[in-house]
């Protein structure tokens, strides 16, 4: 199979250079544009120095006329951006998105979380919301392709598989998560310049965070009725990573070896989602510049309750790596191309 010919839209925030980053490792692709805004006629190297050596053209402002010389476009664009992308695709055309545009199946919701009405409402029809270790080859049905959220990733990959086996209640489920800075993008310094963000940790989007619609979304319909949960984010003091602790009640019958039996049955296969020995304590830096989620179910005093860690780095698994894992299902590639720990990083 020849290269696909690749263009990144949003080449030069965190998600766009860790993209590219990933991207000029992968032996089936080759970087046709990169498109910007503000960044028009440098280079990406001026915003990520380990690329300087690459041959990678210069960032250009996105003119539609170049969709007929690609095959795959990745925007990492602010939320409406790759709606309007959409509306031009050609028949040989696959989009990627790694911002909101596509992760949730109704307009209303997009309109309540997201202020905004969504602008290519016909292709939410034709796009999958694609959490690759859950949606597996299904994705390679469809041309618009949706990917998650960094704080949901680290939060579905753990409860899904117990929620469809009926292990777990669906009305007390406590998710605390905590994000390194680069999560909320370059304007991070700008949007929150009270505040230490390299000494202090921050809650924010206390109740009504985005991810919030949907991780409700994906939960209820594995679980096919509406559940309840609290989702709370934190910007804590590092650059990457995520730490997500999850609080579930057990339900009758159902022990931490059940538990960790269907996640390891779900994810055995699979090379990313790695399920540690009960009790096992995870950190950020067991999983940072790898598309690795690792999770650990640990006891509490109560015998129904248990806590589940889930760690990921919010630029790959949540971001960046997950789509490229999208794309190598999508276009037949073998899963784990361009995306073995390498000191490129």
């Amino acid at each position: 199979m020849p290269k696909l010919n690749v263009l990144v839209a949003g080449s030069t925030g965190y998600i766009g250079i860790q993209l590219i980053k990933l991207l000029v490792t992968h032996d089936k692709i080759n970087i046709k544009y990169l498109c910007g805004n503000s960044s028009v006629g440098k280079d990406v190297a001026d915003y990520e120095k380990s690329l300087r050596l690459k041959k990678l053209p210069k960032i250009v402002k996105f003119n539609k006329s170049f969709l007929k010389s690609v095959d795959l476009i990745f925007t990492a664009l602010p939320n409406g951006e790759a709606q309007r992308m959409s509306n031009d695709l050609l028949k040989n055309n696959v989009l990627i998105d790694l911002a909101a545009d596509f992760r949730l199946n109704k307009t209303s919701t997009y309109l309540k979380w997201y202020k905004q009405k969504h602008k290519a409402t016909f292709n939410i029809k034709r796009s999958i919301y694609a959490l690759p270790e859950i949606t597996g080859n299904r994705i390679k049905k469809f041309d618009i392709i949706g990917c998650p959220g960094c704080y949901p990733t680290s939060i579905l990959l753990p409860l899904i598989p117990l929620i469809k086996k009926n292990l777990i209640k669906l009305d007390n489920i406590i998710i605390d998560s905590k994000s390194g800075y680069s999560g909320a993008g370059r304007g991070i310094h700008k949007k929150y310049k009270d505040k230490n963000l390299y000494e202090s940790l921050s809650a924010y989007g206390v109740g009504f965070h985005r991810h919030n619609s949907e991780i409700q979304q994906e939960l209820d319909s594995i679980a096919k009725k509406k559940l309840s949960f609290t989702f709370t984010p934190h910007l804590a003091p590092m650059f990457n990573g995520i730490l997500s602790t999850i609080y579930v009640d057990l339900n009758k019958g159902t022990n931490i070896r059940k538990l960790e039996k269907t996640l390891n049955d779900q994810y055995t296969k699979n090379g990313f989602v790695k399920i540690l020995k009960t009790n096992s304590l995870i950190s950020t830096n067991d999983v940072i510049n790898t598309n690795n989620c690792h999770i650990s179910i640990c006891e509490t005093k109560y015998k129904n309750r248990v806590i589940i860690l889930s760690s990921i780095d919010n630029l790959i698994k949540g971001g960046a790596g997950q789509a490229i894992q999208n794309m190598n299902i999508r276009f037949g590639f073998k899963e784990k191309k361009g995306l073995k720990w390498n000191t490129f990083f």
